[in-house]
């Protein structure tokens, strides 16, 4: 099983993975762990990932272009049963989720940032 994680906090998202079962099982082959910086996929000099909605609203969402450019790149690569944004308004994660999701071959998850992502996604 590959998880590959999409985040704009790279380092914060690496230390659950580092120790304990995880990274036991990441040691026995069992699963691979790719954390991917988001911001490496902004095309602007200061690696800007948020923006105002599109549309207006308040708060600030991902940006469609860095999203895009990611989803499309790790598309390129692998091929994916499932990509998963995370959002505190989604399905609560369970051990029904877990069992689903230890079936799947590969994943993508897309870690949820401020109040959303662009919906042109």
């Amino acid at each position: 099983m590959r998880i590959d994680i999409v985040t704009c906090l790279p380092r914060l998202i690496e230390s659950p993975f580092a120790d304990s079962i995880l990274k036991r099982a990441q040691n026995k082959g069992l699963v691979e762990v790719v954390i991917h910086d988001l911001r490496s996929y902004s095309t602007d000099k200061h690696h800007k990932v948020d923006d105002y909605a599109y549309g207006g609203g308040a708060g600030m969402v991902l940006m469609i272009e860095p999203l895009v450019n990611c989803i499309r790149d790790l598309q390129s690569q692998h091929s994916y049963d499932d990509i998963i944004y995370t959002s505190p308004d989604g399905q609560p994660f369970s051990q029904s989720v877990a069992n689903e999701l230890v079936l799947k071959g590969n994943i993508m998850i897309i870690s949820g940032h401020n109040n959303g992502i662009d919906e042109r996604v």
